[in-house]
């Protein structure tokens, strides 16, 4: 055990935050989905059966990067090789894997997302659709790890949506962003065949980003504000 007990706790409850507040914003219902979040060599992860909207932080487990039990009294989430297996890829971040409306609809139909809005570029773009397994299983684990290689989310065929970020608060928002863009393509798709950004468009977009440092507030130089 590395990480110290006053992190894990930090951890635990920050786990448990982020739960509710996904259920307050619609995208977990009852037991379904999981949330962890990786601190060293420990992760901390949602528990099998708990009803994530009103989770608290003595529902959350700790375990090793092996799945072995490091602290709590309940059994983690039946989809914790998913979890494992992106935090032994990618190191210390966060994982949210949900059951969204919108999200798991998309993932009913389409073999991707395309990249129907700039903003899915913060998630890697054109969003893989993994093959269905069953839950619980390592060839779902699998799948899923396959679709996320170069991105931040993934859909999962005909079951739902995974999230990673270096921050559990990305994780979150990566999910929100997910669950958003497949609302609009599914009302774009209701009208007609929705047109997705080509490839100098999605180029020209993060060069703007990046000359624009898009995303962050941009203080008024001091010479402005005299000028007022």
């Amino acid at each position: 055990m590395t990480a110290s007990s006053s992190a894990l706790s930090q951890e635990r409850t920050a786990v448990a935050d982020a739960c509710r507040r996904l259920g307050a914003e619609g995208l977990l219902i009852g037991t379904a989905g999981n949330v962890s979040v990786r601190v060293e060599d420990l992760v901390a992860v949602t528990a099998t059966g708990a009803v994530l909207a009103d989770l608290t932080a003595d529902q959350v487990t700790v375990v090793d990067l092996d799945g072995k039990l490091v602290a709590g009294t309940l059994e983690p989430t039946s989809e914790l090789d998913l979890h494992l297996g992106v935090h032994r890829r990618h190191g210390p971040g966060a994982v949210v894997h949900t059951h969204a409306p919108n999200a798991t609809a998309v993932s009913c139909v389409l073999d991707e997302l395309p990249c129907i809005h700039y903003q899915l570029l913060a998630l890697g773009g054109t969003i893989r659709v993994a093959p269905y397994a069953t839950f619980g299983t390592p060839e779902l684990a699998e799948s899923v790890l396959t679709a996320l290689d170069g991105r931040s989310a993934a859909l999962m065929a005909n079951h739902g949506a995974v999230t990673r970020a270096t921050t559990l608060g990305q994780a979150v928002e990566h999910a929100l962003l997910l669950e958003w863009a497949c609302g609009v393509y599914q009302r774009a798709a209701a009208m007609g065949r929705p047109r997705a950004l080509d490839e100098q468009q999605q180029i020209a977009v993060i060069e703007a980003a990046i000359a624009r440092n898009y995303g962050t507030t941009h203080p008024v130089p001091p010479a402005q504000e005299e000028s007022r």
